[in-house]
């Protein structure tokens, strides 16, 4: 019984989401989730890391990367990318959440 269950309600969300993609109204609860930026300046890698006090071998420490890393993001011959790029745009709205735990 409880395998029937989940099917209709997998059929109904389905009949759901094909409402939301044609544009019709349903009450469907959604979230946008932004996209990280694609790039960020070694200048503001750099501010980053300064606004935790930290020397370029701490900070890689924080964020789990090497420090040539860091070094080669602050003098832009790397950029960081996925997991490193989303870390740093949280670290550069809330830099004190590195140093957390």
């Amino acid at each position: 019984m409880a395998k029937r269950k989940v099917f209709e309600e997998l059929k109904a969300a389905l009949r759901d989401s094909r409402r939301y993609e044609r544009g019709e109204a349903i009450d469907l609860r959604t979230t946008e989730i932004p996209t990280p930026a694609r790039r960020i300046r070694p200048a503001e890698i750099r501010r980053i890391r300064l606004s935790l006090h930290a020397s370029q071998a701490k900070f890689a420490k924080l964020i789990n990367v090497s420090p040539n890393t860091v070094e080669s993001w602050e003098q832009g011959v790397r950029q960081p990318r996925h997991a490193a790029l989303k870390l740093l745009a949280i670290a550069q709205k809330h830099p004190q959440v590195l140093l957390e735990g």
